[in-house]
Formats: C-alpha cells, structure tokens, sequence
C-alpha cells in the first residue's frame, strides 16, 4: 500500500472536512525520491494561495483543499477539490506512476466534487476553481455568471 491511508493523512482528511476546524487544505508528498511510499507534509488554512505556495516543482503531491463561496448574500456552500501536483521538474518516471498512484489517493481523499490536474501555480486561480465547483455542484444561484 502507498500510505494513503495513514492515521495521520486520514486524520488531516477529516480536520479538512470538519466544519469546526480551521484546516482547510492537507499536502501529501513521497517519503523518498524513489519509491511510492506516501506522508503526510503540511496542512494550512490559508486557502489555495497558501496551498500553491508549498507546491514543489520538482514533485508529484496530492492535495485536499475545503473551499467556501457564496452564492448570494442569503447563502454559503462549502465544496471540496482534489488537486494531482505533477510539477514542471518531476522525473519522467515519477510522472508516469502518478496516473496509478493517484486513485489510491483518491481513494482515500473519496468526497471531493472535481479533481483539479495541476503542472503550474497559475491552474490553482481561486476563481476559475470557484467556477468548476459552482458548475459540478448543479444549482448556479448567481446566473451563470461564475
């Protein structure tokens, strides 16, 4: 097994979801340069500009971030996202595996409306993940207009 399902990768998963904790991301990365052993590195609560901001271009990580939006004034939903971090220097081969090591993650990571594939800091644009989330959740109280 990866470690995906580690006590402590599994204990950020539900700090994450939980609505009376202010985690509102978790970072797995490998243990070692090589091999598929899994670890938990960090947790924040900054959001998705913190989240970018530990990602390691030379790596493959997996994340879960909790994001919140509102709708309108009267209303706020609460949506969760799955990033695959394939990084712009990782190895060849370390990016080969990620396609099958990823669903072990998922696995574990198993409540998220959309998956977001990531190579550049740029595709973690707040907004533009707001929008994918407002469009996989069904009902769009703000007309369309993201």
């Amino acid at each position: 097994m990866s470690g995906a399902d580690a006590p402590e990768i599994l204990a950020a998963y539900e700090a994450v979801r939980s609505d009376k904790d202010a985690t509102n991301w978790l970072l797995i990365s490998y243990a070692a340069a090589t091999g598929s052993q899994l670890a938990l590195s960090k947790t924040g609560s900054g959001g998705l500009a913190e989240l970018a901001d530990e990602l390691d271009d030379g790596q493959v990580q997996y994340a879960y971030v909790r994001v919140e939006y509102a709708n309108d004034s009267e209303s706020k939903r609460v949506k969760f996202a799955v990033v695959v971090w394939i990084g712009q220097g990782t190895k060849v081969m370390r990016k080969a595996r990620a396609g099958i090591e990823s669903g072990a993650v998922k696995k574990v990571l198993a409540h998220h409306s959309i998956q977001v594939d990531a190579g550049d800091k740029r595709d973690l644009d707040e907004a533009e993940i707001v929008a994918r989330l407002r469009k996989a959740g069904g009902a769009d109280y703000n007309g369309g207009r993201g």
